[in-house]
């Protein structure tokens, strides 16, 4: 059943609804082929961007839709509890258009964040290597400038739509001085020179690209830099504080499309001659997979909130994060034992929302890295 919401206007109440019909009707009936058959959902994406859903929290001037990140981020969560694929793509977009949307200036935005916004681009976000990873300021792709361009070489690694986006928010080493020598750039996905591997073989979100991009001499004019060179980290980790709530409200929309899966079998389940719902070991486990679902949407509303009235949230944007995908995978894999032996076939979307939980603990920093961030605000 779908959640219960308290939403700050009667617009928002409109577009969660609006969003809650094209997640039912649009999105959920195709979720589990395309997953099964590893078919990448450019069109799902096309839907979001002519419905206004890709723009959400940026500014209407560029087409976006000037909500509250604490709706953006509800929508988002009711996208994630129909097909998870899509949700994690529009979360990655989202945060692909923030470095231009927040430190580009006027004209860049004038130029490319309308059709980023719309959907007519789409975006990856091109942060991470190999040696890399949790440790941004290890990067080694190299931009050097040369006359009116740069010249990027090197390999980026996990990337969300490698190979399938129009544009890549790229974070590259301008010179050699740690996290302070590394720049933002909107590097165009059609560049000669670029190119993206074969795509990892995940153990699930199937239908979503991942892979690693390589740059050959890529060149690209000195217009797409964004910000001054030297700000590439600050911006990495801006937009990571506000990465994460949208992984955080991917986690709560897969948690809640688990526990109502539970929630319906155990009524229809019947053993002994009742419902198993009826049992009290039985429904304990889903007491508790609902308070954890709560719970976890409750921290990433609350850092949402903090991020709306312009208040320090990247603490609280940790520990939501953090919060809501434990909780997630806890869920989905009590969903999985909830309907026994039925939960581990693929007759039922659960085992396939138990291993797409898993990931939501390691991208767009670990749960290990959410503790540092965590710790290091306390002190």
């Amino acid at each position: 059943m779908p959640a219960e919401r308290l939403l700050p206007t009667q617009e928002a109440e409109d577009l969660i609804a609006l969003v809650r019909e094209i997640a039912r009707d649009e999105l959920k009936p195709h979720a589990a082929d395309a997953e099964e058959n590893e078919k990448f959902p450019r069109d799902a994406f096309r839907l979001l961007g002519r419905a206004g859903l890709l723009g959400l929290p940026y500014a209407e001037d560029f087409g976006g839709g000037a909500q509250p990140y604490e709706v953006y981020l509800q929508a988002l969560e009711e996208v994630a509890s129909a097909w998870m694929t899509v949700a994690v793509g529009m979360s990655v977009h989202v945060m692909s258009c923030y470095g231009l949307a927040t430190f580009g200036t006027r004209e860049q935005q004038d130029r490319w964040l309308p059709e980023m916004l719309e959907g007519e681009l789409l975006g990856g976000y091109a942060l991470s290597e190999v040696q890399a990873g949790s440790d941004p300021a290890a990067m080694s792709t190299r931009a050097v400038r040369k006359g009116s361009e740069y010249v990027v070489n090197g390999t980026k690694a996990w990337i969300t739509h490698a190979g399938a986006a129009d544009f890549y928010t790229l974070m590259a080493r301008t010179s050699p001085d740690g996290g302070r020598g590394i720049s933002c750039f909107l590097a165009p996905g059609d560049a000669r020179g670029l190119s993206a591997d074969t795509p990892e073989r995940k153990m699930g979100l199937t239908g979503s690209i991942t892979a690693q991009l390589a740059f050959d001499d890529v060149r690209f004019g000195t217009d797409r830099l964004i910000g001054s060179e030297g700000d590439g980290l600050k911006i990495a980790l801006s937009a990571l504080d506000s990465g994460r709530l949208g992984i955080a409200a991917c986690a709560v929309g897969l948690a809640q499309a688990a526990l109502d899966e539970a929630v319906a079998y155990a009524k229809t389940r019947t053993q002994f001659g009742r419902p198993i719902i009826e049992f009290q070991g039985l429904e304990f486990l889903l007491a508790d997979m609902a308070a954890a679902v709560e719970s976890a949407r409750a921290t990433y509303l609350h850092a949402a909130r903090m991020r709306d009235a312009g208040r320090p949230f990247r603490q609280q944007a940790s520990i939501a994060k953090l919060i809501a995908t434990d909780a997630a995978m806890k869920v989905t894999t009590d969903a999985v034992q909830v309907l026994g032996g039925a939960g581990y076939t693929r007759d039922f979307p659960v085992e396939r929302y138990m291993r797409e939980a898993k990931v939501l603990q390691i991208f767009e920093g670990t749960n290990q890295i959410q503790r540092l961030v965590i710790g290091r605000g306390l002190r």
